[in-house]
C-alpha cells in the first residue's frame, strides 16, 4: 500500500535528521494520510480515498464535487468519476 495522496498526490520526502553534532542521516517525510468515505451525490455512490490532512480541509470548505472537477482539470484524482453510472 503506497502513500500517496489520491487527490494531491503528495508523496513521501526525503531528508536529514540532524543530531546535536551536527552528524546527518537520511529520514523521510511522511505525508498525513486518511483512509476516508466520501458520498458523491451525482452517482448516487460511496468511495474510499486516501487523502491528506489537506485534502479533506479543502473539500471541507468548497465541497467534493468542486474540489474533484478542480483536481481533475489541474490532472489529479484520474481514478475518480463524477458522472453516474449506466446500466445500474
Amino acid at each position: 500500500m503506497s502513500r500517496v495522496c489520491e487527490l494531491t498526490g503528495k508523496r513521501p520526502v526525503s531528508g536529514n535528521n540532524v543530531s546535536h553534532s551536527n552528524r546527518k542521516t537520511r529520514r523521510r517525510f511522511l505525508p498525513n494520510l486518511f483512509k476516508k468515505r466520501f458520498f458523491i451525490p451525482e452517482t448516487g455512490e460511496w468511495i474510499v480515498l486516501k487523502v491528506s490532512s489537506s485534502a479533506l480541509r479543502s473539500i471541507s470548505k468548497q465541497g467534493l464535487s468542486s474540489y474533484l472537477k478542480k483536481q481533475q482539470a489541474r490532472g489529479f484524482a484520474e481514478g475518480i468519476s463524477l458522472a453516474p453510472k449506466q446500466g445500474c
